[in-house]
């Protein structure tokens, strides 16, 4: 049973708790691109429950501070970006991407505070499509972030989305990780059958392989790995083969769900921590070797308002019932609700932002659950014993893919799907 003591320790991200010091030892995605111009507005920024400040001086550099002011802790969101440096507007202290105080107006010239005082600040980077923060000691900064693969292709060959989920990272991770529902919560229905309501010979919403009949129950077989663990889930595809779903989890809180086909386009997830209740959903579509066509970019994603705010909120949530349709749901769907990725959002955020595990009931097919829980309990154990997270300098680990494929009996499905998984 996983122990609400457990429960806090995974859930909790904040500074100075165990999961949270664990966090900060890696690059963490959490913002896009576009979201920062050189001069701009300042972005307000909640990362691992810490409020921050983020802003793109004149040159182009990027900044990531305190979001109050150490004079008088005014909010810098009110602060001026200007000529290299954001200025807070209440006595014009003013402070460059590195945290250095450069001008204060309303000090003597010769003032030992110029010298003496600092704001507080994280190096940021913008790279693969995403800017990405160190918030740990600077002494064990990784010289980079992950090469996972679709922060390596070329723009056109990417394609990143983001929204807000009100849940703790760990209900996504568990959701992007679980292949015991597909077969389920996005099913088909078919209104002539009252007993069964799953079709007996559909295709599956995320494979081109259509079962001998809908395997509702796949046995699962859960890999440790040195990026994580790979996960099969595996179902009946004729007398003599399996349909494999392999799903990568890649420490600390990335997924990639099996592709609809293998030809080299994939979809993952980053569930980076705002807070111990909310979390950040960054959607990745790449494919490896081609520019991604006009009907691969969505791939399932969640939809967001882009106002200026920069709240990314889901375009229909959890206030409209995530637009569920009692109709479609009686006759067309177990969910009535349109959409993949909002399935899977509706029914975790339904558990409430941190869900209490010790009430669970896990059965076999919760196989990656337990061992995802054992992993972060893992790094975060790994800091405290060792005060390092080796896996966080390891840059060449995360090489790896998702993938659907079909396997005669006897293959082992991590050396049978080496081709579609493993990244050159």
């Amino acid at each position: 049973m996983f122990t609400r003591e457990d429960n806090e320790r995974l859930c909790r991200v904040g500074p100075g708790t165990p999961m949270g010091e664990a966090f900060r030892r890696f690059w963490i995605p959490f913002l896009l691109p576009e979201e920062l111009s050189a001069d701009g507005a300042p972005v307000r920024v909640r990362l691992l429950g810490e409020n921050l400040i983020a802003f793109r001086d004149t040159e182009g550099k990027l900044g990531l501070l305190d979001r109050y002011c150490p004079h008088r802790r005014v909010d810098l969101f009110f602060g001026r970006n200007e000529q290299c440096g954001l200025r807070c507007p209440y006595h014009g202290w003013k402070f460059d991407t590195d945290g250095k105080i450069v001008e204060m107006p309303a000090e003597p010239e010769n003032s030992q505070m110029l010298q003496d005082t600092r704001i507080k600040h994280y190096p940021i980077i913008e790279w693969g499509g995403v800017i990405w923060a160190y918030m740990g000691d600077p002494a064990h900064k990784p010289a980079q972030p992950p090469l996972m693969e679709w922060a390596t292709v070329p723009s056109t060959h990417r394609y990143i989305t983001k929204r807000l989920q009100r849940t703790n990272y760990a209900q996504g991770v568990e959701g992007g990780i679980d292949s015991s529902h597909v077969g389920i919560l996005h099913s088909l229905l078919d209104p002539d059958k009252k007993d069964l309501p799953f079709r007996q010979k559909q295709v599956s919403p995320l494979s081109a392989v259509p079962y001998l009949a809908m395997d509702t129950a796949p046995k699962f077989f859960v890999r440790p790995t040195r990026h994580g663990m790979t996960i099969g889930a595996r179902r009946n595809a004729s007398e003599s083969e399996y349909y494999w779903r392999i799903t990568q989890f890649l420490l600390p809180f990335y997924t990639m769900i099996a592709p609809s086909r293998n030809d080299g386009t994939v979809m993952g997830h980053s569930w980076t921590p705002i807070d111990d209740h909310n979390c950040w959903v960054f959607t990745m579509t790449w494919n490896g070797e081609r520019p991604l066509s006009a009907d691969e970019l969505d791939y399932g994603a969640v939809h967001s308002d882009t106002k200026d705010d920069g709240s990314y909120e889901p375009l229909v949530g959890a206030a409209a019932d995530y637009g569920l349709d009692r109709d479609v749901q009686r006759l067309r769907s177990m969910t009535g609700i349109e959409g993949i990725g909002m399935q899977d959002t509706a029914v975790q955020e339904s558990m409430g932002p941190i869900v209490n595990r010790s009430l669970e009931n896990l059965g076999s097919g919760d196989a990656a659950i337990v061992r995802f829980r054992r992993l972060l309990l893992g790094i975060s154990d790994e800091l405290e014993t060792t005060g390092d997270v080796a896996v966080a300098k390891q840059a060449e680990l995360y090489k790896v893919r998702s993938a659907g494929v079909v396997l005669p009996h006897g293959v082992d499905f991590q050396e049978g799907s080496a081709p579609y998984t493993e990244v050159k």
